[in-house]
C-alpha cells in the first residue's frame, strides 16, 4: 500500500471501446505496461469457450468461430443503454 504522503506508484487503467492498456506512475515517470502478448495495447474483447475465459487479442483471434460467445464493444452499449435510460426518465 501507498504511503499516505504520495510518494508510493500510481496504476492507471484505461478501458476503451476498442483497445484498453494499464500504466504505472513511479519515480516521476509513467509506463504502460505490457500485456502477455508483449504488446502495450489490448483489444477491449472477451470470450468463453469450454470452461475457459479468453481476453485481448487471444478472445479477438477466435472471435469468427465463436461469435456467440464473443463480447466487444460493451462500453459503447453500456454507453447507449445510460443515454436511453436518462432519456425515459427526463419523459417523465
Amino acid at each position: 500500500m501507498a504511503a499516505s504522503n504520495g510518494d508510493g506508484p500510481a496504476i492507471g487503467i484505461d478501458l476503451g471501446t476498442t483497445y484498453s492498456c494499464v500504466a504505472v506512475w513511479q519515480g516521476n515517470r509513467g509506463e504502460i505496461i505490457a500485456n502477455d502478448q508483449g504488446n502495450r495495447l489490448t483489444p477491449s474483447c472477451v470470450a468463453f469457450k469450454d470452461a475457459e475465459k479468453l481476453v485481448g487479442e487471444a478472445a479477438v483471434n477466435q472471435a469468427a468461430l465463436n461469435s456467440s460467445n464473443t463480447v466487444f464493444g460493451i462500453l459503447a452499449i453500456s454507453r447507449e443503454a445510460i443515454v436511453t435510460s436518462e432519456r425515459s426518465e427526463n419523459k417523465s
